[in-house]
Formats: C-alpha cells, structure tokens, sequence
C-alpha cells in the first residue's frame, strides 16, 4: 500500500515523528502546521488520507473537518489530546473516520491509518501508481527508484528521500534544515552543511548544467526548490 498522507499537526516533533512513520511505511507525507496551510494543502494535492490535529492554530481541526467534508470525501483520521466523549463525537459528527487521542504509539498510528485507508478504499486499488511526477521526474517510493525522461537515475539514499520529498511538491520552497529531516533515516550523520552536497550532486544527476540548474533551484537565504510543476 501507498497512499499521499497530509499531516497536519502544530507541533513539530509530533509531526516529524509521524512523518517519518508513514516514509517507513511507503507512504508519502506532506506536513502542514495549521488550518489554513491544511485546507490549501488538501485542494492542491487530493491527499488519500488527513492526520488531522485538533489543536491547530488559525481554524482548528473541527473547523478543517468541516469544510473539508463540505469540498470532498477524503478520509480524516483526527488526533487530540481531548478524550472526553463529548470532543470525540463531535469530531465523529463533523465526519471524521477515526479518532485518536495522545499519547498514542506510532505503531498503532500506523495500523490505524491502514485501516482507514482499505475502508475509504484509498489502498492499492485505488492507487495502483504510487510513483511522484514532476519536473520530468519519476520517483517511486516502493521500488526505491528514480527516472529522469524515463531514464534510470542512480541515488543514494539520502538523496532519493530528498527528491522525493520535493518532487512530491514542487515549488514549495525547503529550508536546509527541513531537507536534513528528510534525509534522517538514510544518512544520520548528515548535516545542514551536507544538504548542499547533495544537491550538488543531484544536480549534477538530473540538471542539463549543473552550474546552471533549471530544476533544483535555491532560492537565497532560504533553501532549495524543486522548480517545473507536476508530470
């Protein structure tokens, strides 16, 4: 099973943590920290399924749910430190499809998201190409692999967790410090400073000139981005 997880989540640490759960699981995950940035988010992308917090600044989860459910039928899995019944069933009146409270482990987080994923029919049947386009860019998460024009491009792997992270969205603008959490699971001795080795070395993999890069752009004082839109 692959699926498109948006994760929205306040805290960072929380949402690093399940971010990283769902990439170990062949997921992707895109990360939002508050209302506005999630329902932008959930038009742009058509995520399969929304970890949705409650405590969100700006419009909180009851407020996402509820447009959310108003726009579409994607499936929302909320997260709260609220357990009384009364937070629950509003979350469940409002349409969410399932409701967990903190603490929770990630491991059931994850069998969690399984299972809401196979009831809303969202699993591999309905996503049976699980790879991310853009910019002439092919990456699958299953296979582990990347084409450029559809020719074999060979990563390492903190370099694939980083293309597939910003191929994933395109244009969105990543700071160095956020291409490192990327890269965590590969490469746990990286740092900030090494983010611009690999994407020096990606450019020079997918870039025409790599001294004049037309895809992996950076955008100064701020990071890098991944420039030429979806397909």
């Amino acid at each position: 099973m692959c699926a498109h997880v948006l994760v929205a989540e306040d805290d960072a640490m929380q949402a690093e943590l399940i971010r990283r759960s769902l990439l170990a699981e062949g997921h992707t995950a895109t990360v939002v920290h508050d209302g506005p940035a999630a329902l932008d988010a959930a038009r742009r992308l058509g995520p399969d399924l929304v970890v949705l917090d409650l405590m969100l600044p700006v419009i909180d989860g009851y407020g996402v749910c509820r447009v959310l459910r108003r726009d579409s039928d994607v499936p929302v899995l909320m997260l709260t430190a609220r357990s009384a019944e009364d937070d629950v069933l509003l979350g469940l009146e409002l349409g969410a499809d399932d409701y967990m409270t903190k603490p929770y482990s990630p491991r059931e987080l994850m069998a969690r998201i399984r299972t809401v994923l196979r009831r809303g029919g969202r699993g591999p049947d309905r996503r049976e190409d699980p790879v991310v386009r853009a910019a002439g860019l092919a990456v699958d998460p299953v296979r582990h692999e990347v084409r450029l024009d559809g020719e074999p491009v060979d990563c390492t792997p903190a370099e694939f967790q980083i293309l597939l992270a910003m191929t994933a969205e395109p244009e969105r603008v990543f700071s160095r410090r956020q291409l490192l959490e990327c890269t965590r699971g590969a490469d746990r001795a990286s740092t900030e400073r090494a983010v611009d080795v690999h994407i020096m070395n990606l450019r020079r993999k997918i870039e025409p000139d790599p001294r004049r890069p037309v895809r992996l752009l950076t955008v100064f004082g701020v990071g890098y981005k991944l420039s030429g839109g979806r397909g």
